[in-house]
């Protein structure tokens, strides 16, 4: 049986994560450094708080379970954090990914990491693809500069490994953080008029999609980068558009469109975080689904009622 050790794991994409690889058999041991004692969102019913920056803890861990793989999903994702605390967002994001590919390298483990499209310079007109050029000098904040540090670090020390790029993560209901939940819970508390930029792109990447699509390839032992987003890219405007309808609140609420200046923020943001999955397309195995058809699943499951 696959023994797993998962990183991040009371997060939104662990969430789908854990779910995928308990029911296909796996066995499955997580840690999270701000788990909440007895939250019953999480899918383990033990998870171990230990730090991903702690190389001595972190090395104990693995030594005592004996891993097959290890699933890095530990991050600081929170854009604006990383920019106001630079230090902190390198600890975690460039030297804690450093230290699962240190420990992975000395027992002998593969590893999986999660990274962003926001390693990308966020000027090119169409999708990025894996084969674009990335570079700390060039990623628009320093979330991503981190994060392309941890790409490099695996890829400087380690050769079975697999770096998958998520886009505009959207999932988990509750656990979701960011902008899909965040419009949504406005629509639930009455919001009769929203105003949402137009002028920045990505590609939604839906949890469950994105744990679903994820254990197929790393079965097929093709390692490498892999970019893992939803078909199709949109503004935030047009994302906030689809929710409006899929709340069925169409003719209720109405959305503005406005520009991102307008709206002051500690960290600079691409213009586009759009992405393909090229190298998955190449192997024929993108089997990520529309992202509009998604989102309308997403918001039926967890809002029934809402048509």
């Amino acid at each position: 049986m696959m023994k797993v050790l998962i990183t991040g794991a009371a997060g939104m994409l662990a969430n789908d994560v854990i779910s995928e690889l308990l029911n296909s058999g796996k066995k499955v041991f997580g840690e999270d450094i701000s788990l909440i004692k007895g939250d019953r969102r999480c899918r383990l019913a033990d998870i171990k708080e230990i730090d991903i920056c702690n190389f001595e803890e972190m090395d104990a861990w693995v030594a005592m379970e004996k891993p097959d793989y290890v699933f890095h999903l530990a991050a600081e994702t929170n854009v604006d954090v990383c920019e106001q605390n630079q230090e902190y967002a390198y600890r975690v994001n460039y030297i804690g990914t450093e230290n699962c590919a240190l420990i992975c390298l000395r027992h002998n483990v593969k590893l999986l990491y999660i990274s962003t499209a926001a390693v990308f310079d966020g000027k090119k007109q169409t999708p990025y693809t894996e084969d674009d050029e990335t570079s700390p000098d060039r990623a628009a904040n320093v979330y991503g500069r981190s994060k392309l540090l941890g790409e490099m670090a695996i890829a400087r020390l380690l050769k079975k490994y697999f770096i998958v790029r998520a886009g505009w993560l959207m999932g988990g209901w509750e656990l979701d953080k960011k902008f899909v939940y965040n419009i949504i819970n406005q629509l639930r508390s009455g919001a009769k008029e929203l105003r949402v930029v137009d002028d920045k792109f990505g590609s939604p990447t839906f949890t469950g999609d994105f744990a679903k699509n994820l254990l197929p390839l790393l079965a097929s032992e093709r390692y490498g980068i892999y970019n893992m987003v939803n078909k199709g890219a949109a503004s935030r405007y047009e994302i906030a558009l689809k929710i409006v309808e899929f709340m069925g609140c169409e003719g209720k609420v109405r959305v503005f469109p406005v520009k991102s200046d307008e709206f002051i923020l500690p960290a600079p943001r691409p213009r586009s975080e759009m992405m393909r999955n090229l190298h998955l397309e190449l192997i024929e195995m993108d089997h990520m689904p529309p992202w509009e058809e998604s989102l309308k699943n997403y918001i039926l499951l967890n809002a029934p009622g809402h048509d």
